[in-house]
């Protein structure tokens, strides 16, 4: 692709109370010494501008279409307009701004499957603030296979991949509780993650034999069957199902065991059962550098690897570096 022409890359507004808006103008002020490309914010553009005024980051922003926005951007942050207002204040959301994050969301897949954009970034939302407004997913993750459905006419199954130089991480189930995990950790799930992990790692990361390396679900990888039979009788045949398909895949290994340099440079991703398996040891290594990224989709998506930190929003403390690493990402992978 080349990028002199292509088109810019869409950011989500995520929750307006929070740092989304904040780090989506830093990044913009840094854009030069980032080396980042043209992109634009949907969301409300007085907001981003009174904000812009409120933390005295001095940049400009621009009400604008999304046709519009690379030539808008060496002079300003083109916002293309959500249609609705924000009420809430930064640290404190409000139940009322939920119409607008969804609208933002949908709106940046939309100009992707339109040719507007390339590949979307999403800004952090607040799950809890979205439910009270009748949002009826567990996630941004489940809620973009939705839109691959509405604008794409295709049926996904996303994966999220935790992605940072040093590791990448993929949770098999996410957001569930804990004590429904065994049930869901089926062999099909399994097969079916490790495939659309192998794919994309292929397709878009450009690892040409990807090594896929699965943690065991109990202490030890079961020891056995001493700790439990999930390795035995689920795990260790999705793994050889995955091998009989030409999928490098090993496993299942001790989770405690698995993420220390030596053992990183092992494999390429590490699939684990478990939400925090895969997440804290990334989040360890590479708070602030680590990226979101569902894999899966006909679209590229990435997003920072942290939360709406309602509790700095609108203090101009919010580090802009995660949200950095998924624009660059999403431009790498995108082209």
């Amino acid at each position: 692709m080349d990028k002199s022409s292509a088109p810019p890359l869409v950011l989500t507004q995520g929750d307006p109370s929070g740092i989304g808006p904040e780090i989506a103008l830093k990044a913009y002020s840094a854009r030069g010494e980032e080396n980042l490309p043209p992109f634009f914010v949907i969301g409300d553009p007085a907001a981003f501008s009174r904000l812009s005024d409120t933390l005295g980051l001095g940049v400009r922003v621009e009400a604008t279409r999304p046709d519009a926005a690379s030539a808008v951007f060496p002079r300003a942050l083109p916002v293309v307009p959500v249609g609705r207002e924000v009420g809430g204040e930064p640290g404190q959301p409000d139940p009322n701004d939920a119409a607008s994050t969804i609208i933002s969301i949908e709106s940046a897949v939309e100009s992707i499957a339109r040719g507007e954009a390339r590949a979307v970034v999403t800004n952090p939302i607040a799950k809890n603030v979205l439910y009270r407004a009748g949002f009826d997913h567990p996630g941004h993750t489940e809620f973009l296979g939705e839109l691959s459905r509405r604008f794409f006419n295709r049926a996904a199954k996303p994966v999220m991949m935790l992605w940072s130089l040093e590791l990448a991480v993929v949770p098999i189930t996410i957001h569930v509780a804990l004590a429904r995990v065994p049930e869901l950790l089926t062999r099909e799930l399994l097969i079916e993650t490790g495939r659309t992990v192998a794919g994309d790692l292929s397709a878009r990361f450009g690892v040409s034999r990807p090594r896929l390396a699965f943690s065991g679900l109990n202490p030890h990888a079961g020891e056995g069957g001493a700790m439990g039979r999930e390795e035995i009788e689920i795990i260790a045949p999705a793994i050889e199902a995955l091998r009989a398909e030409g999928i490098e895949a090993t496993g299942p290994h001790p989770a405690d065991t698995m993420f220390h340099a030596e053992a990183r440079m092992r494999y390429d991703v590490a699939l684990c059962p478990t939400h925090d398996q895969a997440l804290i040891p990334i989040k360890t290594i590479a708070f602030d550098r680590g990226v979101n990224v569902t894999l899966g989709l006909p679209f590229v998506r990435t997003s920072p690897d942290h939360g709406t930190a309602f509790d700095i929003a609108g203090k101009g403390i919010a580090n802009p570096a995660s949200l950095i690493e998924a624009i660059r990402l999403a431009d790498r992978i995108s082209a």
